[in-house]
């Protein structure tokens, strides 16, 4: 078994091969913290995160998991315990999208691949948190960031309204669940981005999306997975020690 890390805070970070998880591992690091990723196939794309984690000197790791399957939480989970003595912040940012498709042609794969990661891996996620975290469980408390997305106010018509749900889920859970912890010193809060330059674009079939849509947005750009975590992580240290329950948009003005 390897050393346990030192004294420095704790972040476990799903998908966080690529995109906005990348770049919340990288100012987490460059901040002070150490870091567990998970991914699911990026294996390089995860290996090279973690080694510009260790060159801004955390301890860091990436251990593959597919968050929507329980046993692979429970073993992402066990790699946390035996390489880090405790837990102070998870960022539930693994999430999948489809291609655009309205609700009439959705089929029954989907929608179960769609809420068994980004809700149910979620939900598994933080309870695991918890179970760490809790004070009343004889943890030192912590941080629970879910990222959500501006699609669960806006529904996503004839794009991905399945996908707006899920997240709508998930916006839900960060509600209930700060109100149902925060006396156990746990703090949940929810980032929502809007139209973010990242690679799951690509993934639901639009590359261009981010360039497309850009002129519909007040600031007339897209964001930045770095402008995403910039968010991640205040919420996840001690400058928002008092703000829980927070569901906070980071969509240039896209209200």
């Amino acid at each position: 078994m390897e050393s346990k890390a030192s004294r420095r805070k704790v972040a476990l970070i799903t998908g966080g091969s690529r995109g906005i998880g990348a770049a919340t591992a990288l100012l987490a690091a460059a901040q002070g913290w150490d870091v567990l990723i998970s991914y699911q196939s990026q294996q390089a794309a995860a290996e090279a995160v973690v080694a510009q984690a260790r060159a801004l000197g955390a301890n860091a790791h990436a251990v593959q998991a597919d968050v929507g399957e329980e046993a692979q939480v429970l073993k992402l989970f066990g790699a946390l315990d035996e390489r880090f003595d405790s837990l102070d912040a998870l960022v539930n940012n693994a999430g999948v999208v489809d291609v655009a498709q309205t609700v009439a042609e959705y089929s029954l794969q989907r929608l179960e691949r769609m809420f068994r990661v980004n809700t149910v891996g979620a939900f598994v996620c933080a309870r695991e948190a918890v179970l760490r975290m809790s004070i009343r469980r004889g943890g030192r408390g912590g941080a629970i960031v879910n990222v959500s997305s501006i699609a669960a106010r806006l529904g996503a018509p004839g794009q991905y309204v399945d996908y707006a749900a899920s997240k709508g889920a998930v916006d839900v859970l960060t509600l209930g669940l700060a109100k149902e912890v925060a006396a156990e010193g746990i703090r949940v809060n929810a980032v929502r981005p809007g139209l973010i330059e990242t690679d799951i674009h690509a993934s639901g079939g639009q590359p261009d999306r981010v360039q497309r849509l850009a002129p519909n947005i007040p600031m007339q750009r897209g964001g930045t997975a770095q402008e995403v975590a910039d968010a991640i992580v205040w919420l996840m240290g001690d400058g928002s020690h008092y703000t829980t329950g927070s569901l906070i948009e980071i969509s240039g003005g896209n209200l």
